[in-house]
C-alpha cells in the first residue's frame, strides 16, 4: 500500500513537471519537421534537416554516402540485425552498446572492434569492456556480406552506427536517418577506454562531466541512458543496490523500493559469484519504450548510475534539476524520449578522431588492413 501511494504521488509530480516542460516547449525556436518513425508507430521530429555533418579529421557524413557505391548496404545490415536479434533478444542491446563504447574513445571510428596484436593492444580488454561486450560475431558476419556486396566500401564504424539504429528500431524504438562516412581507425586506446566510459556506480555529476568531456550535454546523457530499457546487466555491477548502500560517489541512491523486486534479484545473484545476469527492465525487457524512467521513478532502476539519475545529489546547481526534469518528462511522455533519444544518437554519431588522424576501410572489422 505504501508503495502504491509513493508511486502515485510519483505520477503527479510527472504530470506537473511535463505539463510545465510544454508549456516553456510552446515558446521555445522551432525545430526542423523531418519526420521519422519507429517500429512502434511512434513520430520522431528531428532537427538536422538532412545537414551534412562534420566527423571531425577531415570527414564529412551525410545519409547518401552509400547510395551509388552500395545501394543495398542498409538492407543487408538490417536483415542480419533482425535476424540476430530473433535468434537472441538480447543482441539488440549488445549491438547499441558497441557503438556507444565505440563513439566514447576517440569517437566512432571502429576501434572497439579491433582484436589484441603483437603491436596492437585493443579496447576490448578495458575494464568496462572486458567480459562484458559481445556481438561481434555479428558484426564480423554482417562485414563479410557486405565484402561480398561492395568490397572495402562501407567502414566497421559506419556499419555499427547502422546496426545501432536498426537494434533499436527491431526492438520497437525510433529509427532515424544515419550519417555515415565515417573511417576505420588504425589504432585504439585501451587507457581511452578504461577512461572515458562512465561506470555503472557512477553519480550524476560524473556522467554529466564523462559526456560533456567528448561534447555531449547532460540532456544528451539522459536520453543515451534511456537505451538501459533493453538489455541485461551482471549482479556485480548493481551489488551496491542489492546492500541497499551508496552505490555512487555523489551521493547514495539507496536499496530499491519494491521488496518483492529487491528479494527477486537477491536470490538470483546469491551462490552466482556475481556472473548472473538480471534484466535492466524487468517490466519490459525486449521492448524500446520508456518504462526505464518509469522505474526511475518507482525507485526501482537497476544500476546505482541510473536511479542516481531520478536521485541526484551534488551536481552543480541547475543540473541536477534538468536530469530529474528530463527523467520525469520521458516517464510521462514517450514520444518526447524517442525524439530526444534519435536526436542525441545522431550527435554521438558525429563524435570523430581529432583533426590529423587517418583512417581507412577495413576489410576486417578486428584488424587494420595490410599494406600492399
Amino acid at each position: 500500500m505504501a508503495h502504491s501511494t509513493t508511486l502515485a504521488l510519483h505520477l503527479l509530480v510527472v504530470v506537473v513537471m511535463a505539463l510545465i516542460f510544454v508549456a516553456s516547449a510552446s515558446v521555445s525556436a522551432p525545430v526542423n519537421k523531418s519526420c521519422v518513425t519507429g517500429s512502434a508507430g511512434a513520430s520522431v521530429s528531428i532537427g538536422y534537416g538532412g545537414a551534412r555533418a562534420s566527423a571531425g579529421a577531415g570527414v564529412s557524413l551525410g545519409a547518401d554516402a552509400y547510395r551509388t557505391t552500395c545501394p543495398r548496404a542498409e538492407e543487408v545490415v538490417r536483415a542480419a540485425v533482425e535476424w540476430a536479434v530473433a535468434a537472441d533478444p538480447r543482441m539488440a542491446a549488445s549491438l547499441l552498446r558497441l557503438h556507444f563504447h565505440d563513439c566514447f574513445v576517440n569517437g566512432c571510428d571502429g576501434s572497439v572492434l579491433l582484436d589484441d596484436k603483437p603491436f596492437l593492444v585493443g579496447e576490448k580488454t578495458a575494464v568496462p569492456n572486458a567480459n562484458s561486450l559481445r556481438g561481434f560475431e555479428v558484426i564480423d558476419a554482417i562485414k563479410a556480406e557486405l565484402e561480398r556486396e561492395c568490397p572495402e566500401t562501407v567502414s566497421c564504424a559506419d556499419l555499427l552506427a547502422i546496426a545501432a539504429r536498426d537494434s533499436v528500431v527491431v526492438s520497437g524504438g525510433p529509427s532515424w536517418e544515419v550519417e555515415v562516412g565515417r573511417k576505420d581507425s588504425r589504432t585504439a586506446s585501451l587507457q581511452g577506454a578504461n577512461t572515458n566510459l562512465p561506470a555503472p556506480t557512477s553519480g550524476v555529476a560524473t556522467l554529466v562531466q564523462k559526456f560533456r568531456n567528448v561534447g555531449l550535454s547532460a540532456k544528451d546523457m539522459v536520453a543515451l541512458s534511456g537505451a538501459h530499457t533493453i538489455g541485461k546487466a551482471r549482479c556485480t555491477s548493481f551489488s551496491a543496490r542489492l546492500a541497499g548502500v551508496g552505490g555512487v560517489s555523489e551521493g547514495g541512491v539507496g536499496a530499491f523500493k519494491d521488496l518483492t523486486f529487491l528479494q527477486s534479484l537477491q536470490q538470483l545473484c546469491t551462490g552466482s559469484a556475481g556472473s548472473a545476469l538480471a534484466h535492466l527492465d524487468l517490466t519490459t525487457p525486449a521492448t524500446f519504450d520508456n518504462q526505464y524512467y518509469i522505474n526511475l521513478l518507482s525507485g526501482d532502476g537497476l544500476l546505482p548510475s541510473d536511479q542516481a539519475l531520478a536521485s541526484s545529489s551534488g551536481v552543480a546547481p541547475g543540473v541536477e534539476a534538468d536530469v530529474a526534469s528530463l527523467v520525469a518528462i520521458y516517464a510521462f511522455d514517450a514520444s518526447v524520449f524517442f525524439q530526444d533519444f534519435a536526436e542525441s544518437m545522431l550527435r554521438m554519431g558525429r563524435l570523430a578522431p581529432g583533426a590529423g588522424t587517418s583512417g581507412e576501410v577495413r576489410r576486417n572489422c578486428r584488424v587494420v588492413n595490410i599494406s600492399g
